[in-house]
């Protein structure tokens, strides 16, 4: 009866460390996302992506692009609406340039943060 009694007592003492050991991993820290500026310019992770300009909508700030692939969102080519992190780029572009820019996530939108035209 001593057995039972002692291999059940190791087998809760087994189970209750092994909870408390889940229990004490620490959490792991997040930083807040950084802001892009408007004249941000792409980072080491934001390399250039060639695209063509489908659409511009000054009053809105966002310029649609036939675009490949986007490797620092991991996104892969398509047609997509961005906002532009500075409007005044836009002014510079007409539909159909073909382009190189940089896209980053910022506060939950995809942002053009660079932009010129490709001759």
């Amino acid at each position: 009866m001593n057995a039972k009694i002692n291999a059940w007592l190791a087998g809760a003492a087994l189970l209750a460390g092994s909870a408390g050991v889940a229990m004490a991993a620490p959490a792991v820290p997040t930083l807040p996302a950084a802001p892009v500026s408007a004249t941000a310019a792409p980072g080491a992770s934001a390399k250039l992506t060639l695209g063509e300009v489908r659409k511009i909508d000054t009053e809105q700030g966002k310029l649609t692009i036939k675009h490949g692939p986007i490797e620092n969102l991991q996104m892969p080519g398509m047609t997509m609406v961005f906002k532009a992190a500075d409007p005044a780029m836009l002014q510079k572009l007409q539909v159909g340039d073909k382009i190189e820019f940089a896209a980053e996530k910022a506060n939950g939108a995809i942002v053009v943060t660079t932009v010129q035209a490709v001759k």
